[in-house]
């Protein structure tokens, strides 16, 4: 009777040290899988970036929304750069309007068709005009989409005899694309037209 009673006994340890052992992975096995997870959301963050072939840098990866402000007024603010500056050189011009014209719709090319057959890039060429587009400021709208956007900025016209600043405020919307090489920040501007483009003031030159 004893023999069997300490059997039963060991059997009963036996159970409680499989369970406790059962337990004890399963709690291991959780946080492992826990560890693997977070590790592997972590790792999703990161951008390695070959360094001259020789290391390896870590860069954090910025949440693509938190920079989607300063990514749409740089968006607009390339697009007048590229459109409204121009020089006496036909190759120059043309690489402008044609980089510029990768950031808007076909409003853009409409304008453009407009200048050229008002003979304003042939000006430019033939009198040795120097068109430089000065940023004020950029209002834009992210309440609702496309988003709409002004541009508030000034126009310096150099020629021979004069200096020429003319006011500029223009208006549109963005669109969200796919980012691409000639359209880095993902927009493109629809609707674009310009509301204001007169003259504000005309300067004298000295003659040397």
């Amino acid at each position: 009777m004893k023999k069997t009673f300490d059997i039963q006994r060991k059997f009963r340890f036996m159970v409680y040290v499989l369970l406790a052992v059962s337990i004890g992975l399963t709690g291991l096995s959780g946080y492992v899988f826990f560890l693997s997870v977070k590790l592997s959301d972590q790792s999703r963050q990161k951008i390695y970036v070959l360094d001259n072939g020789k290391s390896l840098l870590v860069a954090l990866r910025e949440d693509i929304t938190e920079n989607r402000d300063a990514e749409a007024r740089d968006h607009v603010k390339r697009f007048h750069e590229l459109f409204f500056t121009l020089e006496p050189d036909k190759q120059y011009i043309e690489n402008n309007i044609r980089e510029a014209l990768y950031l808007a719709d076909r409003s853009a090319m409409e304008q453009y068709q407009s200048f050229k057959e008002n003979n304003l890039y042939n000006q430019v060429i033939a009198s040795d005009i120097s068109m430089t587009v000065m940023t004020d400021s950029i209002k834009l709208d992210f309440s609702s989409y496309p988003y709409r956007f002004q541009y508030f900025g000034k126009q310096k016209i150099v020629r021979t005899s004069n200096i020429t600043v003319r006011n500029l405020q223009t208006t549109g919307q963005l669109r969200n694309i796919s980012r691409t090489d000639h359209n880095p920040h993902g927009f493109l501007i629809e609707g674009w037209r310009i509301i204001d483009n007169i003259d504000m003031e005309t300067i004298k030159r000295k003659s040397f």
